[in-house]
């Protein structure tokens, strides 16, 4: 089978961000993901301003809920590849776009292409926030710092996604790739914490100084470029694996 054409590519990349953008799930997952992201920012917040808010960086503040926030971004992975073997739609996909590995891959750039918006908005809107609240009491960033950050986090939160979609590709079922990530991430990687010098490369760990000042106090820590080159690794591998098995696999 050649492969598709440029238009054709276009046309799949299209059909994929219509399906998702189309998908009920999806928007009631960021939408969830937004509202427990502004409740958690005005927990972190009220905390900030009862304790020693002068010694505290609005930034820290504004994206400690980050750890909570990217639940949802991995059941919005999660989501975007299982949804289509729920009721079986997964067939009539292939038969349309026989293509396997070019459809998982467009679908992955569809998905990034939804969550990059909607990640930036939700990491900003938490340490919008956290400003609106303690412009006066806390230690304020410069704002190059600041978009520095929110870049990194919603890099960060994106690649979550994407890592997501494709373990939710390879177990095409919804609850198994919860358990497995969900356990990962709230689980075992904390349960890490003594090793750091070989948590550092885990996926979300690494990712964690893609938005997070570097502290003098940790060793053994990550610039935010090797953080960024270190989840993209991950996230690569996994989308490349699953790629290869989908298309080995019958539908």
């Amino acid at each position: 089978m050649s492969f598709p054409s440029s238009k054709e590519i276009t046309r799949i990349l299209g059909a994929e961000l219509d399906k998702l953008v189309t998908l009920p799930s999806i928007w009631l997952t960021l939408t969830g993901t937004f509202i427990l992201n502004l409740l958690l920012a005005a927990a972190f917040t009220s905390v900030g301003l009862q304790g020693a808010a002068g010694t505290q960086s609005i930034l820290n503040i504004g994206l400690a809920s980050m750890r909570y926030l990217q639940a949802g971004f991995i059941i919005l992975g999660i989501l975007a590849t299982c949804s289509e073997y729920t009721g079986g739609q997964i067939r009539t996909t292939l038969t349309t776009i026989p293509w396997r590995g070019v459809q998982l891959s467009t679908k992955h750039f569809a998905l990034a292409i939804i969550t990059i918006p909607a990640a930036f908005i939700m990491a900003a809107s938490g340490v919008l926030y956290t400003f609106t609240m303690m412009r006066d009491t806390a230690v304020v960033i410069e704002i190059d710092t600041m978009i520095k950050i929110l870049l990194g986090a919603t890099g960060y939160l994106t690649c979550t996604t994407l890592l997501s979609a494709a373990i939710g590709a390879l177990f095409r079922r919804t609850t198994p790739a919860l358990v497995v990530l969900l356990g990962y991430y709230f689980v075992v990687s904390p349960l890490t914490r003594d090793f750091p010098t070989i948590r550092n490369y885990f996926p979300d760990t690494a990712g964690y100084y893609m938005y997070m000042p570097p502290s003098t106090d940790e060793i053994n820590v990550l610039t935010p470029m090797q953080g960024a080159g270190i989840s993209m690794l991950w996230t690569l591998i996994f989308i490349t694996v699953a790629i290869v098995l989908f298309r080995k696999r019958d539908a």
